[in-house]
């Protein structure tokens, strides 16, 4: 039987209550904190509904209708707690957005990434699943956001991510503080690379599997902001604003249609 909150009942982690957020069955879900505020009025008129932890809320309108923007944190154990409290408030669909580092060389930086499913590199969805189960998204939301993105006229690739625990080891990165990877990971861009995964995130296995295991339909999209196949560095600034007004764009483009007449 689902576990459906009562509607004042405030949630412990995300500090939201059914009441809060008006009816919406519908999130956006980034992960820094601070993308909230801008992608929550990019879709339209909002409100800040408040902010704990690393889960920071506004609701915005779209075509009239409520959507929750809710910030994830880093990493998949925060995407689940998060999941978790926004289906117990009537949360029935979920997008995330974020950043990535490209390890493809056509995939470049500020295009955006949209995931079709994602290789698990992590622990949180083992936690929901066996490792043989799939994380994979929503078939028509996933169809939503690249006609969204090709509408919009913004460089886009569908595929595959490898979601990592880890920014450094996991990822394959030698310049950490020690620059030690274990030897598990040693070779692994490579493989990935080879098997054709676009790029290195940490969140969107855990979303895809969490989802999947408490009946949400969720999608996933990227902007790149750094090109690994080039060089380790962090895209300047620029680059990260650029990625950000245009899965803002895809985002809101896709909601319109999804809301509209709803």
């Amino acid at each position: 039987m689902a576990n459906f909150s009562k509607p004042e009942e405030i949630l412990y982690h995300t500090q939201l209550s059914g009441n809060m957020l008006l009816g919406a069955d519908t999130a956006i879900l980034p992960g820094d904190p601070g993308r909230v505020p801008s992608l929550a009025q990019a879709l339209g008129p909002a409100v800040e509904l408040g902010s704990h932890r690393e889960y920071t809320s506004w609701l915005a309108q779209v075509q009239d209708k409520p959507v929750l923007v809710c910030s994830t944190g880093m990493g998949g154990p925060s995407v689940a707690i998060c999941l978790e409290e926004l289906a117990r408030l009537g949360i029935r669909r979920v997008i995330r957005v974020g950043t990535a580092g490209s390890i493809q060389e056509e995939l470049k930086l500020g295009d955006i990434a949209i995931f079709k499913g994602a290789v698990r590199l992590e622990g949180t969805s083992t936690h929901y699943a066996p490792l043989e189960f799939p994380a994979v998204a929503d078939f028509d939301l996933t169809q939503l956001l690249a006609y969204a993105a090709r509408t919009e006229k913004i460089p886009f690739q569908v595929g595959i991510c490898v979601s990592s625990d880890t920014f450094w080891p996991g990822q394959e990165r030698y310049d950490s503080f020690t620059g030690y990877v274990p030897r598990r990971f040693r070779g692994s861009l490579e493989e990935w690379q080879a098997l054709g995964a676009l790029c290195y995130e940490m969140e969107t296995a855990a979303l895809f599997v969490t989802s999947q295991t408490l009946g949400l339909s969720a999608a996933s999209l990227c902007g790149i902001v750094a090109q690994r196949t080039e060089d380790e560095h962090i895209a300047p600034h620029e680059i990260y604003q650029q990625a950000e007004e245009r899965f803002q764009r895809v985002v809101k483009c896709s909601l319109e249609w999804l809301l509209e007449g709803k």
